[in-house]
């Protein structure tokens, strides 16, 4: 891969002359726009989502993505794996699925590795991309096997622990049309998700866009813009972008508005969540806004980096009470009157 392909990079005995921030801000905004447009030879429209799901990744968080089926979650899901290099596996979740099929399991050795002894055999989740398909469709045994390896970054077995590649991304899909014979995840699990993402149906012009690009001899390539190491380098690069305590405070304000019992809550929020957003909500909208600001061309965070991530952190993590439902009362009407009350600074 040639220099300009890689993102930014840090200072080394190799090389001195560590370069400018504005270099390295550069090198990032690069990158991302040769990642987006690779993406983008194989999915059609869904612009917003390919900019949040790029957003979490270089972030360092899981995304779960929802989307009645054929609308192309397992196409966008491999398509960033071949553009940034990394190794994918796609776990499809069934009812029968066990803790063990994931994570993978203790076998006994063959003779040639010594008599008596086990050896252990990795799962799917040992890959730096996993597709978890229908997530809600596993028990939740299971599902709690995937997200607790998500939160740990490692599967422990026989008391020894394995550590999982890096850098690890979890993409979980939900199909919201179908849930009979589902498990809902719980509020505790969705935690984990640093963004949920919606994927509504494509318009007349780019379902006619998707058979021209799939109805014909030869599909669009998508090419490598990047390695694992250029993504974590620029992970760590995100990290470091300075955020000022208003910013911080900023973001505060907004978890804490989505609480009914807080005196800054909106009445849409007193009426209609039963509990609000985690700290880890707080986390996921500064460590995106690090990535929008870097995007944006800036080297610090901004009110409104925060602001354009608060509907996909808090949709999943607000609990609604049955009013809400029976009213049909979206989380993002919610999201949406909770950032018009919140004030800056």
């Amino acid at each position: 891969m040639s220099e300009e392909a890689a993102g930014p990079r840090a200072a080394s005995p190799g090389n001195p002359r560590a370069p400018t921030p504005e270099a390295e801000v550069a090198a990032f905004r690069a990158t991302v726009g040769r990642l987006r447009a690779e993406v983008k030879k194989l999915i059609v429209g869904h612009d917003a989502a390919i900019d949040e799901l790029v957003t979490a990744l270089f972030a360092g968080g899981h995304v779960l993505i929802e989307g009645v089926p054929g609308i192309g979650k397992t196409r966008l899901v491999q398509a960033v794996a071949r553009a940034l290099s990394l190794s994918f596996r796609r776990i499809q979740f069934t009812p029968d699925l066990m803790p063990g099929d994931i994570t993978g399991s203790d076998v006994l050795a063959g003779p040639e590795e010594g008599r008596g002894r086990f050896r252990f055999e990795p799962g799917p989740i040992f890959a730096q991309v996993v597709l978890a398909d229908e997530i809600n469709r596993a028990t939740p045994k299971t599902q709690a096997a995937l997200l607790e390896a998500m939160q740990e970054r490692a599967v422990t077995a026989l008391g020894v622990r394995h550590e999982l590649p890096s850098p690890f991304f979890v993409l979980a899909t939900q199909n919201p049309i179908e849930m009979t014979g589902t498990y809902p995840l719980p509020e505790a699990q969705l935690d984990r998700f640093m963004l949920k993402l919606v994927l509504g149906a494509p318009s007349e012009e780019e379902i006619v866009s998707i058979l021209e690009r799939t109805a014909e001899a030869e599909e669009p390539r998508v090419e490598p813009v990047a390695s694992a190491e250029d993504v974590l380098r620029m992970q760590g690069f995100a990290r470091s972008v300075p955020v000022s305590s208003g910013v911080r405070t900023y973001a505060a304000r907004l978890v804490r508005a989505t609480h009914p019992d807080d005196a800054s809550a909106p009445e849409a929020v007193r009426r209609y969540v039963r509990y609000g957003a985690s700290p880890r909500a707080a986390q996921s909208l500064i460590l995106c806004g690090k990535v929008r600001s870097l995007l944006a061309g800036r080297m610090h965070v901004g009110f409104s980096d925060v602001r354009a991530s608060c509907e996909s952190a808090f949709r999943h993590r607000l609990v609604l009470s049955l009013e809400a439902r029976a009213q049909g009362v979206s989380p993002e009407r919610i999201v949406s009157d909770v950032v018009n009350a919140v004030r800056e600074g």
